[in-house]
């Protein structure tokens, strides 16, 4: 027997029921991600509280950078996940390790061209996004610098979760997620409560969970046999398959870059057309984030588990496994969906509370869920048929799932609703481009399910 036909007989991806694997990886994925975003939760409720509106603010217009940092840790990960996944499930364990020690060279060399970048133009940017206020943007400048000089570190983290992930280790990382996330609300409790160093504490206490988290992962690389050794990142060289990485994640990671471009557009039609009540709306906004956001991640974690599973069977010919965990991972999607859209619509001045005191920002954010919810439940179906087609390597059906809503339809509907009707009405662009981009699925879908169905009868006719 080969050794890559044994590497597949011991790899658990292939071997066990689709329905216990999906649990098995979704629901360690879902504690992580939702750690993440009970984090940005609690991190919200202690700026606005023990900061104030300002502080709140200034956090919204830090959302943007916030999301292209989250944006190059999905190009990475993403990208160096659609190959390793696949290698793993054909065998091929030399070629996972040296797409994972490519990857890091490509971190490296991301960590360095941001850090110039913010020097160039950081200031100026936030300073423009800031509506001549220089309190809040003086908050978001001191934010912002913190997180990133601690990009390498985030950025390194998600390429070694990714990883864990692709070697069937989501129970692992999801230990590994609690603990680092109840250190960082500690610590950004600690910074903003305690020592009193405002905004800067919330930045600070990130960082340093994600070092720790970076820290432990290494740890347990290095001590787990089963996994690929650190040993392979002395012995590749870190300079190839950088575009490789980079054509498989770009569309993920212009899904995030895009969600950050439709939160620029809101706020320059806020400033534009919001008159007294922009700062208000732009905290609110803020709020909408941040709970959208902590919805998003569980949808995420049913996407990646379905990620990982499709990939590795479908490196080892099994594409019934693979469409199986997709049928699956729809309906568990859409099912999370449908209580977020319960909450948003009739619990948003509730919601709002949680966060701030004024009454103004309260309502605003009640305001602002309610016509976003209106075809929310098809986001995460949506989002897991693109991480499908993505582990099949097929980055131009994973761009139209994932780029024309960010980067074409909500923000072209955000300006002409704001500019013909109104900011009252602008919240309706996002449910206008869910809605659309839904229809765009149903055709991909369709498609790529009746080519994988063909495949498959006519290799069956081949045995």
């Amino acid at each position: 027997m080969s050794a890559r036909h044994a590497a597949q007989q011991v790899n658990p991806f292939l071997t066990v029921p689709i329905g216990r694997l999906f649990v098995s990886n979704a629901l360690p994925m879902a504690v992580v991600m939702s750690m993440g975003g009970v984090l940005n939760v609690v991190d919200g409720i202690f700026v606005g509280h023990f900061i104030g509106s300002d502080a709140l603010a200034a956090v919204s217009l830090a959302f943007p950078v916030a999301m292209v940092l989250s944006a190059l840790t999905t190009l990475t990960g993403g990208g160096m996940s659609s190959l390793m996944a696949r290698y793993l499930g054909a065998g091929d364990r030399g070629a996972a390790g040296r797409i994972f020690a490519e990857t890091h060279g490509l971190v490296l060399a991301i960590s360095v061209g941001l850090v110039v970048l913010w020097a160039v133009v950081g200031a100026a940017l936030v300073d423009s996004m800031a509506a001549g206020n220089p309190k809040v943007a003086g908050l978001a400048q001191d934010y912002l610098q913190i997180m990133i000089l601690g990009a390498p570190a985030q950025l390194m983290l998600g390429v070694h979760a990714d990883a864990l992930r692709n070697e069937g280790r989501a129970g692992l990382i999801a230990a590994l997620s609690v603990l680092v996330n109840l250190f960082n609300i500690g610590a950004n409790g600690l910074g903003i409560v305690v020592l009193g160093l405002g905004i800067s504490g919330s930045a600070l206490g990130t960082v340093a969970a994600q070092a720790l988290g970076l820290a432990l992962v290494i740890g347990v690389r290095g001590h787990s046999k089963g996994l690929l050794p650190l040993s392979v990142l002395r012995a590749r060289n870190w300079l190839g398959a950088w575009s490789q990485i980079i054509r498989l994640g770009l569309p993920l990671c212009l899904s995030f870059i895009g969600i950050a471009m439709v939160a620029s557009v809101v706020i320059v039609s806020l400033r534009l057309s919001a008159g007294t009540d922009y700062n208000a709306l732009v905290a609110a906004y803020g709020v909408v984030t941040r709970l959208l956001g902590f919805a998003f991640l569980p949808q995420m974690a049913i996407a990646l588990a379905t990620q990982s599973i499709t990939g590795n069977n479908a490196g080892a010919g099994r594409t019934d496994r693979a469409r199986a965990a997709l049928r699956l991972a729809l309906g568990a999607a859409f099912l999370w969906c449908l209580p977020v859209v319960l909450a948003g619509v009739f619990a948003g001045t509730t919601l709002g509370s949680w966060f701030s005191d004024d009454p103004a920002v309260i309502d605003a954010v009640a305001e602002i869920l309610r016509p976003m919810m209106l075809f929310y439940a098809a986001s995460g179906p949506v989002l897991v048929l693109a991480l499908y087609v993505h582990a099949l390597g097929q980055p131009g059906r994973t761009a139209a799932l994932t780029l024309v809503k960010p980067w074409l339809l909500t923000p072209l509907l955000i300006l002409a609703l704001s500019i013909g009707f109104g900011v009252s009405e602008m919240w309706l662009a996002f449910p206008m481009a869910d809605a659309i981009i839904l229809m765009l699925a149903v055709m991909i879908g369709r498609n790529v399910l009746h080519t994988a169905g063909t495949r498959a009868a006519h290799a069956e006719e081949g045995a």
